[in-house]
């Protein structure tokens, strides 16, 4: 940022409008973008991993796992558009309390079976992936709804910056914890390891809509 104000004061045009900076309620909503995001692509790597290192599960059948999740991502999208209109970021932190549920929900299914089936594993899933979808439908608006419209493009472009370090840092992080957990001890630990991190993330994101929430009021 000391670059960018340097450009400023020569007279140039910094790669960020700064005045985007005291934003507070747009800052603390670029922060839950990336929590949000750290949590949810590297979600997808792990179950993968353990799918097919832990249970043998063939890649077609894991990928079909997905389905069902994939069907209610895109039920819930529809209905948290509608519902933001009224509720605003209260749908967001609900949607954050679903994939919590939706986390503790597979983590009992992997603990109290000894090896879930797909189709087992599919049902556990399709919480996480409604509660993802009241999520990543609205957020995006939700963050950039204090820019003002001079702002929009920069405000826009450090949206999907942070997205995109979200994703990349949550695969690296939480990858390499799962490989280190499977290694040292087993893929079943690694992934209620995994488990536990997405669900601090998840919660961390919550709490960081619902201060982006009072900071705009």
């Amino acid at each position: 940022m000391r670059l960018e104000r340097a450009v400023a004061r020569r007279g140039g045009m910094p790669l960020i409008d700064l005045t985007l900076l005291s934003d507070l309620p747009f800052m603390r909503g670029l922060c839950a973008t990336f929590l949000f995001f750290f949590a949810n692509l590297s979600f997808y790597l792990v179950m993968t991993l353990f799918m097919q290192k832990a249970l043998q599960i063939p890649p077609l059948k894991a990928g079909m796992v997905f389905v069902p999740l994939a069907l209610t991502f895109v039920i819930a999208s529809r209905h948290s558009g509608m519902r933001a209109r009224h509720r605003g970021t209260y749908v967001l932190i609900e949607g954050c309390a679903v994939q919590i549920l939706g986390l503790a929900t597979l983590a009992l299914t992997v603990a109290s079976v000894e090896a879930p089936s797909a189709w087992l594993l599919a049902l556990a899933l399709m919480v996480f992936g409604y509660g993802q979808g009241l999520v990543m439908a609205p957020l995006s608006s939700a963050v950039l709804s204090t820019v003002k419209p001079a702002s929009a493009g920069s405000g826009s472009g450090m949206y999907g910056t942070t997205q995109q370090i979200g994703n990349a840092a949550g695969v690296a992080a939480i990858g390499a914890v799962f490989f280190a957990i499977a290694a040292a001890d087993s893929s079943r630990h690694a992934l209620f390891a995994s488990l536990a991190i997405f669900t601090l993330s998840i919660a961390a994101c919550a709490a960081l809509l619902s201060w982006m929430r009072r900071a705009a009021a």
